[in-house]
């Protein structure tokens, strides 16, 4: 006589519910860590900030790894912060495109002038930006990317020149209402952005697991980017500029693909 055990439930949890548990795990503990970086003293915004990047990196990893699998997940990470490391290589030693500027050494280890950190934060959103955009429009999904990007690098990048993590020394003139940014650092970020979208777009499969979790958590990073980005500006940095212009930047590609996803609901 034979004993039959059961392990389909356990089997359907690993292939189902665990992926999708892992994936919000790691997007609310990133944006938790981003809530507390406006109420912690100085002396300790620097490792904030290292953790910061480390957790959205992360979240977007687990994002990618449960609707499309090991491969994709990884290809997705090195394409993007070889793609980051090479650009910002040669932005720092030629001034293209972003202008010129230079890194802090609080920002740690670095190579040829670019600290190890930075092309890990291009991959803190990247890949939420990346469903977005392929939603929109598969054909201009490069340029919506790039767009994107842009308008989230215009909340940070005020955040890390006031806190000293690098300075700028371009003779463009400012971003109209964000004081210290040159415009030369958003045409830099639209036309990589755009060369990335590009790269990731028609170099990354497309189909996603049969089994695999929806992008909401994506896009909670993307609307809380926008949320705490505008909010944040306005009551703890000091930027309304900042505040107006990114939000109405980053809302411009968000607005319709929270209207898109809303009307594919019904």
């Amino acid at each position: 006589m034979s004993v039959r055990v059961y392990r389909g439930g356990y089997a359907n949890f690993r292939r189902r519910r665990y992926p999708a548990i892992l994936t919000w795990i790691t997007t609310l503990l990133a944006i938790a860590t981003q809530m507390i970086y406006p109420l912690m003293p100085d002396d300790r915004l620097l490792s904030l900030t290292f953790f910061i990047v480390a957790a959205f990196a992360l979240a977007g990893l687990m994002q990618a790894w449960s609707a499309h699998g090991t491969k994709y997940a990884a290809t997705w990470l090195i394409a993007t912060t070889l793609f980051g490391f090479v650009v910002e290589e040669i932005g720092v030693h030629t001034a293209w495109p972003f202008g010129e500027y230079s890194y802090s050494d609080s920002l740690g280890l670095a190579i040829a002038g670019v600290p190890l950190i930075v092309p890990l934060a291009w991959a803190m959103i990247s890949h939420p930006i990346l469903i977005l955009a392929r939603r929109i429009s598969a054909r201009w999904a490069p340029l919506v990317f790039g767009w994107t990007i842009m308008a989230w690098d215009l909340f940070l990048d005020p955040l890390m020149v006031d806190a000293g993590r690098w300075t700028w020394n371009s003779e463009s003139p400012d971003i109209p209402f964000v004081t210290g940014i040159p415009l030369s650092n958003a045409a830099g970020w639209l036309l990589c952005g755009i060369a990335l979208g590009a790269i990731l777009h028609w170099g990354l499969p497309h189909e996603q697991r049969k089994i695999a979790p929806s992008s909401a958590t994506g896009d909670v990073i993307l609307g809380w980017t926008l949320f705490s980005g505008v909010i944040g500006n306005l009551f703890f940095f000091d930027r309304p500029g900042t505040a107006l212009v990114g939000g109405f930047a980053l809302a411009l590609p968000l607005l319709p693909y929270f209207f898109m996803k809303w009307i594919s609901r019904g």
